[in-house]
This record gives structure tokens, C-alpha cells and sequence, in this order.
């Protein structure tokens, strides 16, 4: 591993990064990450057993903390805080099985892109359930999550 990429990864050991995942410049990836096919934006940090799937973005200057769940469909603008053991869900109905009994793919499944908008925070043990035609903005997680 280059120095430059090295950098970039700061002490991602044993962290998971695929080859299609986009950093930016400046970004600290903490051991024990698993992170494919999203974007992280310039001076992000992301902690320890943080997951970001395929298709989630997140922005400039975050500090996605421990714990963390990111799901696909899942935006986190500019600057927003991300508090230990907060998912991220993107379907509103989950079900493990279809009506006659076949497993779920992810045909099967209902994508809700969610957009969260900065400078936010969101609390620890928090399921997010951001709406697709909203944006929460300076608010406490209380007005754009619901508690598990």
C-alpha cells in the first residue's frame, strides 16, 4: 500500500474497504470497518465496526462514530454528526420471506433513498427512518427517528 493511500486510511488494519469504494482526500478509517461500493467524502472520519453499503454517500467532514449501520439509498450530507450504534434503515415494511414463502432478495425489497442534512447529529440506539421527500436539518434525532 502506498504511503498516499496509506494516509488516506490512517490505521485500517483490519477494516474491509472494497476496491470500488470512493475516499476522499483526508479520510480516517478505524479498524474493523466494512465499507463497499459508497462514497466518503474529504476529512470524513469513520469509526470502529462501521458498515456503509453500496450506494450510501456520505459528505464532507463527518464523524460516523461506532457501531454505525449505512444502508443502501442512505445520503449524509456535509458535516453531520453520527453517534454510536445508529442504523440506518431503507425499507419501510422488511420481511425475511415473500407471501409463498420464498426468501427475500433484493428484488423483492422496497428501496427508500433517505437524505440526512448538516450540520445534524443523530443519538446513540437510534433507528433512523429518514423520509425520501423530506430533509432533517439542525434537529434533534427525535424529529426524523424513532426509537428501538
Amino acid at each position: 500500500m502506498n504511503s498516499a493511500r496509506r494516509s488516506q486510511r490512517l490505521t485500517a488494519k483490519f477494516s474491509r474497504i472494497a476496491a470500488d469504494v470512493k475516499l476522499g482526500k483526508g479520510v480516517q478509517i478505524y479498524d474493523f470497518a466494512n465499507l463497499y461500493g459508497c462514497e466518503i467524502g474529504d476529512g470524513s472520519k469513520i469509526g470502529t465496526f462501521v458498515e456503509i453499503q453500496k450506494g450510501a454517500k456520505i459528505g464532507k467532514r463527518c464523524k460516523i462514530s461506532s457501531h454505525t449501520f449505512i444502508c443502501e439509498g442512505v445520503t449524509i450530507e456535509d458535516e453531520c454528526f453520527i453517534g454510536h450504534h445508529v442504523v440506518f434503515i431503507n425499507d419501510r415494511f422488511p420481511l425475511a420471506v415473500n407471501p409463498d414463502g420464498s426468501w427475500q432478495t433484493q428484488i423483492d425489497s422496497s428501496l427508500r433513498p433517505a437524505c440526512a442534512s448538516g450540520p445534524l447529529w443523530a443519538a446513540e440506539r437510534l433507528s433512523c427512518v429518514v423520509s425520501p421527500s423530506a430533509k432533517a436539518r439542525w434537529s434533534a434525532p427525535a424529529a426524523w427517528s424513532r426509537r428501538t
